[in-house]
């Protein structure tokens, strides 16, 4: 149970003096539903404001304090701005230009013939100085106006900073005092202030110490949680599996083994003999051969008298595996089912008996092969693909399945930095397939200019009309205001006009049974070219695809870029990839496009995302919410996550883990951070 001490944090937000059902809808949009996300939403950045006595001694783009008269109220036609026009003390003239309903408090804060001080940023539009949507309007002196050094927090639609910051005052004010859970020396060395100091002074200005506190906290809760989940697994009573071979030596795979699966599959082996369940994470590239090893596991279990059963986050995925492993698998005997939430009636019912009787010996599916009505002769081992797709606590659920728990192989095609591998996937041990298949031709993969872009659809028509199928990513779905990104949307209408029914279109948006019969379409060949979003990032396996073309290639990340042009060369035949960037590139862009044309190595590409992103986005996270934390930034996990890491294992190996007075200070950041799985575990394990 969570301490009492920490409600005061998870009290709803609607229970700060002034959140009503308006103002709850645009902080659900930020996830600030609750006392403790508005205390810790901290600020992008700060801004730094000068009083200054006239126009005269600011400067255009200069963040400014200023006595003004107000003159007249200036409304436009239609949807235009409001404007008031106000003087300064030698009468340059300056608009307070104000959109949409701001106008009626602009109208009431600044009444003609009274002078305010105004603090905002001094922009010019034509020969007019203003300054838009003023931060603060105040009767009082300069002074009055507070902060110099004012925070800029992350808005929603229906947000201000003025609100924004009042919200965080309230919840600030409402911060208990924690018992401390960093151990002594090392609060000491880092000089870094209290929990709640440190919170407080985030908002204030720039406090790296404070800043770094509160992302050690996060990452120290995030792999104490995980060592808990480690060690309430190796006290389950797993099934031993000991397999005799005699399936695996029917296998008859069209390729080689590499180095790397051998070792991969031995490590496997070794685990599962154990009496401890198996809690592993399989790492390979796109092509690597990961579906090859995870078969070689699934028929250890199946030889040792148990079941096998392989989640796959989507329905499309988990109908490629049933395709691949049964293809893999014939002249085994080994009977392999597919179930998904779309089976019904009898056809469903006869594979949940021969799951329940033991004659189906491999199931493969999306969330539906553990949903109650499920049950398993006897489970021995599971694999879940995707991995990221999938948090700890699901994993838990598995657990439910089987008599004893079973044995778990996690897979991922996401070249994870070995650092984030230890932030994501603690409590796993891990093998990397670092190995490609001999045989598998290199992408040729090209930097095309935005301009050429009737030069690639000219090439995409002779691809098509040779027989050979292609994809054409967009970043977005639709156009946004003000924004030149490319939409999904658009670039299929364009691609229409051209190319008629051949092309297909899919994208999050759309309704599941739209995007499976979209994609089930191309994977059969009838359409040949597939316009969409990352949502084929991973997983789709058509091979007779050999072109992709990335659209604003420099907006995604290099480990993302490479995810989608693992898309292409899946077949026999040679593979491209078009990176089409825009006009304004960054050095940062520039160097991540040069980095996807030289190498075609997952985890040097994901090395070299960390490194140019630093702070930024990873992995395409932002879009596919792949990070655990939310204080933490790249950098500092980078920085600080092994000594988050280190001081997790000495609290659990030497000062008596949850049960000493750290310890229970520990339990009280599980909680603060919400990772009380771990105490659960720890508790029912």
């Amino acid at each position: 149970m969570r301490p009492d001490l920490l409600n005061p944090l998870f009290a709803e937000a609607a229970s700060l003096k002034g959140v009503g059902p308006g103002l709850a809808r645009p902080l659900e949009r930020l996830a600030l539903t609750r006392v403790r996300d508005i205390a810790y939403h901290l600020p992008d950045r700060f801004v730094l404001r000068r009083a200054v006595a006239n126009l005269d001694e600011a400067s255009v783009g200069e963040q400014i304090v200023v006595a003004l008269t107000v003159r007249e109220h200036r409304a436009s036609a239609g949807r235009g701005p409001f404007r008031v026009m106000a003087e300064d003390v030698l009468g340059n003239v300056v608009a307070l230009t104000y959109f949409g309903r701001s106008s009626y408090t602009a109208r009431k804060q600044l009444p003609p013939g009274e002078t305010r001080w105004i603090a905002g940023r001094l922009d010019q539009f034509g020969q007019t100085l203003q300054i838009v949507h003023p931060d603060h309007v105040s009767e009082e002196s300069a002074g009055a106006l507070g902060q110099l050094n004012e925070p800029v927090y992350p808005l929603a639609e229906g947000l201000t900073q003025g609100r924004v910051q009042a919200l965080v005052h309230q919840a600030i004010g409402l911060l208990p005092d924690l018992p401390e859970w960093i151990e002594p020396g090392l609060l000491q060395k880092m000089d870094w202030p209290a929990w709640k100091a440190a919170l407080t002074e985030a908002h204030r200005g720039e406090n790296v110490l404070a800043r770094d506190r509160l992302a050690y906290d996060e990452l120290l809760a995030n792999s104490l949680a995980l060592m808990l989940v480690r060690a309430s697994n190796r006290e389950r009573a797993g099934t031993p599996l000991q397999g005799d071979g005699h399936l695996r030596a029917k296998l008859h795979l069209p390729f080689e083994l590499t180095g790397a699966q051998k070792r991969a599959i031995a490590e496997i082996e070794g685990d599962v003999a154990q009496g401890a369940p198996m809690l592993r994470l399989l790492q390979g590239d796109v092509g690597s051969g990961k579906t090859a090893v995870a078969l070689h596991a699934m028929l250890i279990a199946v030889e040792a008298g148990g079941q096998a059963a392989l989640l796959a986050p989507t329905e499309i995925l988990a109908r490629q595996h049933h395709a691949t492993l049964t293809r893999m698998a014939a002249g085994t005997g080994v009977e392999i089912a597919l179930l998904t939430g779309r089976d019904k009636g009898k056809a469903r019912e006869s594979i949940l008996m021969g799951l329940m009787d033991g004659s189906i010996h491999i199931c493969v599916g999306t969330h539906a092969i553990f949903q109650e009505t499920v049950s398993y002769r006897n489970l021995a081992l599971v694999v879940i693909d995707e991995q990221h797709r999938f948090g700890v606590g699901q994993r838990l659920m598995l657990t439910q399945k089987a008599r004893r728990t079973p044995h778990c192989l996690a897979m991922t095609a996401t070249p994870i930095p070995r650092t984030l591998t230890l932030a994501q996937y603690g409590e796993m041990d891990v093998s990397r397939l670092d190995e490609m298949p001999p045989g598998r031709q290199a992408i040729d993969t090209r930097v095309v200019a935005v301009e050429r872009m009737a030069e690639v659809i000219d090439g995409i028509g002779r691809h098509i009309a040779k027989g050979g199928q292609a994809y054409w990513v967009c970043p977005m779905v639709r156009e946004q205001e003000n924004e030149d990104l490319a939409a999904a949307e658009a670039r299929f209408a364009l691609l229409r006009e051209r190319f008629g029914d051949d092309v297909v279109l899919v994208h999050g948006q759309l309704r599941p049974e739209a995007k499976d019969a979209a994609m089930e379409r191309f994977a059969g060949g009838a359409a040949k070219l597939l316009v969409a979003t990352t949502v084929i990032e991973v997983g789709v396996d058509v091979p007779n695809a050999t072109l992709m073309v990335i659209e604003q290639a420099e907006r995604f990340g290099l480990a993302q870029l490479h995810q989608l042009r693992g898309r292409v060369g899946r077949g026999s035949e040679r593979s491209t990839c078009l990176l089409l960037r825009g006009d304004a590139l960054s050095e940062t862009g520039r160097e991540r496009l040069a980095l996807m044309r030289e190498t075609q190595d997952g985890f040097r590409l994901a090395e070299e995302d960390l490194r140019l992103r630093g702070g930024g986005e990873l992995l395409g996270t932002r879009q596919s919410g792949d990070t655990p934390f939310r204080v933490a930034d790249f950098e500092q996990i980078a920085r600080l996550l092994p000594l988050a890491h280190d001081d997790a294992r000495l609290l659990m190996e030497r000062d008596g883990g949850l049960a000493s007075p750290r310890g229970e200070a520990a339990r009280v950041l599980l909680y603060l951070f919400e990772r009380d799985w771990g105490v659960q575990l720890l508790r029912g394990g």
